[in-house]
């Protein structure tokens, strides 16, 4: 799938006009220039340049992966929290849209493992190796066949067991306070996650790990 790109930087302030030209190819190379040169001029200034530029592509191309565009604002927001804090933007040797693209696909990827295992990670930008941004083709088509998979899989659940696991995976609610509110027994509750969990599990486990470890 398409990732749209934001409006060239030359149109958001006081940058050097590129050479307009229809070519997508190009145009990224330009905005690559731009921001580079922005950077080498000054930090803030290219920091400020390259979330102007892509900030809200990004949030679009992470919504696809999360349930809701709040949260895929927060992923995107941390990416770039954690390029400004830790100093990266100095040392990326891929494009700038190459390094965030795969760092908001790992951390959607990772949020969505955390919610549906219960399981919370801390993420951190500190120790990416950037050659596991070097992704084929293959690699993003296996993401959204993953990403698909668990949709799936959590569609098919009994309606009852799909509410529960939601409320608690998405929401955030503990049992108890399922079981209140749907007027269930603290076992019932229970019993629909443990279900959930265990058909999630069973798509997890062909595939292999690879798509949910942390993004070192």
């Amino acid at each position: 799938m398409t990732e749209s790109e934001g409006q060239p930087l030359s149109n958001q302030g006081n940058f050097p006009r590129p050479f307009q030209t229809p070519d997508r190819v190009t145009s990224i190379v330009d905005n690559e220039h731009i921001v580079r040169s922005a950077f080498t001029n000054s930090p803030q200034k290219g920091f400020e340049a390259l979330f102007r530029l892509y900030y809200l592509p990004l949030c679009s191309h992470a919504v696809r992966f999360v349930y809701t565009r709040e949260v895929a604002e927060d992923i995107v927001g941390e990416v770039f929290y954690q390029l400004w804090k830790t100093g990266s933007y100095a040392t990326i040797q891929h494009t700038y849209r190459t390094y965030l693209y795969a760092a908001v696909r790992h951390r959607a990827y990772n949020y969505l493992r955390d919610e549906l295992t219960g399981n919370r990670t801390p993420a951190s930008l500190d120790d990416i190796d950037e050659t596991s941004l070097d992704e084929t083709p293959q690699t993003l088509i296996e993401y959204d066949e993953t990403f698909q998979r668990v949709e799936k899989v959590i569609h098919e659940l009994p309606p009852q067991c799909q509410r529960i696991f939601l409320m608690s995976r998405f929401e955030n609610r503990k049992n108890q306070e399922i079981a209140d509110e749907l007027g269930l027994a603290l076992k019932t509750v229970e019993a629909h996650m443990a279900r959930a969990l265990q058909q999630l599990r069973r798509v997890f486990l062909p595939i292999g790990l690879f798509l949910f470890l942390p993004f070192h």
